[in-house]
């Protein structure tokens, strides 16, 4: 069996490819697959926003370069800097 760190990083790539290439691309996420991962990921977090626009937002946070599209790495930058933040607020 992998390492508990190990097996995460294997568990973040195979969410990112979980959700991309549904609607195209296999190694970037639209904005379409981006609401899927939220709501089905990240429930919790959107039932607590009351905001229509949070996956607007959400998306534009992630799309560092705003080419409209998700890859991996702008992925995986945010679901750190997004535990870091959970983190920080224990």
């Amino acid at each position: 069996m992998a390492p508990s760190l190990q097996q995460s990083m294997n568990d973040l790539i195979n969410l990112f490819y979980s959700y991309s290439g549904k609607e195209g691309d296999k190694y970037m996420i639209n904005k379409a697959e981006l609401k899927l991962l939220l709501q089905e990921e990240l429930s919790d977090f959107l039932a607590a926003s009351k905001d229509p626009s949070v996956v607007d937002e959400f998306m534009l946070q992630l799309d560092q370069d705003r080419d409209g599209k998700v890859d991996f790495k702008e992925f995986a930058y945010t679901v750190v800097s997004l535990t870091v933040a959970c983190h920080e607020s224990l």
